[in-house]
């Protein structure tokens, strides 16, 4: 299985209305992390997601496929986005609605900013996915905006905070590729 094969499949604010699919992984994170050039990064694509500095411009459930039956989903971020009081109010039910009901949703990426560490918003979103049951992965973005001598304090400062060890967060930089390489073979081994 090849991920930079990815394209784009399709775009919805209802789950109830996505296909059927084989397996399928998941991207969450909040605004501003950076999912849209995690994507990219998995992939090997520079353009396959949308990337804007604006925080929020994920606004519906994004479906790219590996192959027509395994997909990689990208999830509207939680937290501070631009736009519409009603319209940010209605994005929390279709993500939950979403995580909770695919059956063949094999994980779930739970995305850190490595600059800023879990927010509260991050505790709660991780603290729902335990909850509800779902397989979830924790993934430390953006670890090339922590200058180079002060990451081994800022990753056991972040793995405290999550009440985990350093070893089960994956550190990346989607722009860098920084640990990129385990990272894609987790998700293929998922989507098998």
């Amino acid at each position: 299985m090849k991920l930079e094969r990815t394209e784009y499949l399709l775009t919805e604010t209802d789950p109830q209305r996505l296909g059927p699919a084989r397996a399928e992984v998941a991207f969450i994170g909040r605004s501003n992390v950076g999912k849209s050039s995690f994507l990219n990064a998995v992939c090997q694509r520079r353009a396959l997601a949308n990337v804007s500095k604006t925080p929020g411009r994920t606004r519906a459930i994004n479906v790219f496929a590996v192959d027509p039956l395994r997909w990689l989903v990208d999830l509207p971020g939680y937290g501070y986005a631009v736009g519409p009081v009603s319209s940010r109010e209605g994005w929390s039910a279709m993500i939950e609605g979403y995580l909770t009901s695919r059956p063949s949703l094999r994980g779930i990426f739970l995305l850190i900013d490595s600059k800023v560490g879990p927010t509260k918003l991050d505790h709660q979103m991780r603290e729902w996915l335990k909850a509800q049951g779902l397989p979830y992965f924790l993934v430390a973005n953006k670890i090339d905006q922590v200058k180079p001598s002060q990451r081994l304090g800022q990753q056991k400062r972040i793995a405290e905070g999550l009440h985990t060890a350093v070893s089960e967060i994956q550190w990346i930089s989607a722009t860098e590729g920084t640990g990129m390489a385990p990272l894609r073979q987790d998700i293929v081994k998922l989507l098998e």
